[in-house]
């Protein structure tokens, strides 16, 4: 069974907890999961052994934590304690059917033509299908083998990282902000630059889709927002198929919802092949820093025309990883919107 576990605090401490429905059972001795998989590394030992180990510390009930009536709450499942920089937050994207379409109906609807060629049966095919199918065709390589690259995101460092149930802002300069529901890793890096997966946790990337739409080499900048991952992080998670749903609720009613699927099988590219061409980088080989990487989704509510207001919540749960990851819109009001200048230090 796959240990799960959860971050949590009271405003003056924090602890790592293991999850048996329906309580939390404290970590003695650990405040952080960081601190745990150091603790890993270093003695040589695996979380799967550790976590039983040291679950006897105080009994929590989980169902008061995450209704938020607890002095404690849940945290992001990952952090670096004091170095937000030292978190980096990345992805792949096109490595689902699901949005690969939706991308290729973005960028065929949106006005900037460039990635677009037509075939002789007059089909519209954009970079994005086209990338999508390299990973079709190049991205399941044989064990020990390097597959094709798959399309590649830098999202942000630990500072863009909220916790369930903390507001998603869209900010002023922003043009929208839609949910991404994904399934991301989680590694740290070893004092010898080997990165280890530490699991897996149910995830919304959030995006701004339309300002992609408009032109789609501002992927790139859409991608720069704010995300959250949890409310558990599964260790030794299944990802051969994993069934979930994504829901928006606005006040008391669900305004959209989709089945959602992940895992290498509803996949193009290999769990081994995206974390090779994410870790091929000496940059992300760092002693010591964290990585949270998205592996992709499968639909938006963007893609069947919903557009998200303040106060929406947006709800992500997977099969087999815990309760529901759940966070509210905030949309930043425009008049807000300033301009950034740099002085000069000439």
């Amino acid at each position: 069974m796959a240990i799960h576990l959860v971050q949590i605090g009271n405003g003056s401490s924090r602890r790592v907890a293991l999850v048996e429905e329906p309580y939390l059972r404290c970590l003695a001795g650990i405040n952080s999961v960081y601190e745990l998989a150091h603790r890993c590394i270093a003695g040589g030992s695996r979380l799967s052994e550790q976590v039983p180990m040291l679950a006897h510390g105080d009994t929590l009930g989980y169902d008061a934590v995450y209704a938020r009536s607890s002095e404690w709450r849940l945290l992001s499942p990952i952090d670096v304690p004091g170095e937000t920089s030292r978190l980096t937050i990345a992805g792949t994207g096109l490595t689902h059917l699901g949005s690969a379409k939706e991308r290729q109906a973005m960028h065929v609807a949106g006005e900037d033509k460039a990635a677009q060629t037509a075939h002789k049966d007059n089909e519209i095919v954009t970079d994005s299908m086209r990338m999508f199918q390299w990973g079709v065709e190049g991205g399941r390589p044989a064990q020990g083998k390097i597959g094709i690259a798959p399309e590649w995101f830098y999202k942000g460092n630990g500072t863009l990282l909220r916790e369930p149930f903390a507001p998603l802002t869209v900010p002023s300069y922003a043009e929208d902000g839609g949910e991404e529901a994904e399934i991301a890793g989680i590694y740290i890096i070893g004092e010898d630059g080997m990165p280890y997966r530490i699991g897996m946790a149910a995830g919304n990337e959030f995006s701004d889709h339309q300002f992609e739409k408009r032109n789609y080499l501002n992927l790139a900048g859409s991608k720069l927002r704010a995300c959250s991952i949890g409310p558990e992080l599964v260790v030794d998670a299944e990802f051969q198929s994993v069934a979930g749903e994504v829901r928006i609720v606005r006040g008391t009613k669900t305004i959209w919802s989709k089945a959602v699927e992940t895992g290498e099988m509803n996949m193009c590219h290999s769990l081994a092949n995206l974390e090779h061409h994410h870790f091929k980088f000496e940059g992300h080989r760092q002693p010591g820093e964290v990585h949270v990487h998205f592996f992709g989704a499968h639909s938006l509510s963007f893609g069947d025309g919903v557009v998200l207001r303040d106060g929406d919540w947006m709800e992500v749960q997977y099969e087999g990883f815990g309760r529901a990851l759940r966070n509210p819109i905030h949309i930043e009001a425009k008049e807000a919107n300033r301009l950034i200048a740099a002085r000069s230090l000439a």
